[in-house]
């Protein structure tokens, strides 16, 4: 990493203080939202190269940068419209992006993309996601997001359910949560998608209790979280296995009735199914919250790589 070059590249890179201060600046980036935004980026260029579909992170992230008064250069559809259709590299991409641009948001197919990005930019480089592997911005958002909803992350009780093997949020998530106190994570899925043997390791060697289970029912009135994913056809090598792994968990009232009061529910969305729309106007339904609370997470971000830090 260059002197002064801050990227954002997976969760493994924050510690418990760099997570307390990011939630800190993540609150006064509300404050700047509610004010109508501010001019301290006025003049910086965000490019977001997107090889990969996206609704919420790419929004998010150009209305962030558009509330720090700076403007958004990109495409949503990389793969298809820009010279990589020409056959050429990701890393001659960003080498030319880098002098066009003040920082760079990249999501890709290929897991290590990112690194792949920062290696050779010259101006920092966002992890918006790298197929399987890892989605940073989503995990601390997320954990922001059980911040705000249980006063707390130490000593919380999570279920992370359904794709655990391609579901990059899922790993991240755990890498970020494996900072706080006495955390327990159960991962339940069906038995071909279940959580890497990596994701597990890390755990182990930072302490951090799990249980693997396919019963949801189990552990429902215990936890704290309800962590649902969706099923992602498009990560699967076959349409046998992913129909293997479909339709197995869904949150609907029923589930919600054997749950904690104080408990809430959470997804990375897109949902496909997976959770009803009856559970919307249930207040543990924290899916939408969460999504808003990307755009507070990534202003913060945007503003620590442009300053550096």
């Amino acid at each position: 990493m260059q002197p002064n070059l801050y990227h954002v590249l997976g969760a493994k890179q924050f510690s418990r203080a760099e997570l307390d201060d990011l939630f800190e600046a993540s609150k006064r980036m509300e404050e700047v939202v509610r004010a109508g935004g501010n001019r301290s980026h006025e003049g910086r260029i965000m490019t977001t190269l997107f090889f990969e579909a996206s609704t919420r992170t790419r929004l998010s992230f150009e209305s962030a940068m558009s509330r720090l008064g700076g403007s958004v250069i990109g495409t949503e559809n990389a793969a298809q419209f820009s010279s990589a259709i020409k056959g050429e590299t990701l890393e001659d991409t960003i080498r030319i992006v880098t002098g066009y641009s003040d920082v760079i948001v990249i999501r890709h197919t290929d897991i290590g993309a990112a690194k792949r990005a920062a290696a050779v930019a010259g101006v920092p480089v966002i992890n918006a996601g790298d197929g399987a592997g890892e989605h940073p911005t989503q995990a601390l958002l997320d954990a922001y997001t059980i911040q705000k909803e249980m006063s707390r992350i130490d000593g919380v009780r999570i279920a992370m359910v359904g794709d655990l093997a391609y579901g990059r949020t899922v790993h991240s998530l755990s890498y970020i949560l494996a900072n706080y106190k006495d955390v327990m994570i159960y991962y339940i899925s069906p038995d071909n998608v279940r959580i890497p043997s990596s994701v597990k390791r890390y755990m182990e060697e930072r302490g951090v209790r799990y249980e693997e289970t396919t019963d949801l029912n189990a552990v429902a009135g215990s936890i704290d979280v309800l962590y649902q994913t969706r099923i992602q056809k498009e990560r699967f090598p076959s349409l046998e296995e992913y129909e293997k792994a479909s339709g197995q968990y869904i949150v609907d009232e029923e589930l919600l009735s054997r749950m904690q009061k104080n408990a809430i529910v959470m997804h990375p969305l897109p949902r496909a199914g997976e959770i009803t729309e009856g559970v919307d106007s249930d207040p543990r339904a924290a899916y939408f919250r969460q999504a808003q609370n990307g755009l507070y997470i990534r202003m913060a971000l945007i503003d620590k790589c442009l300053k550096g830090v």
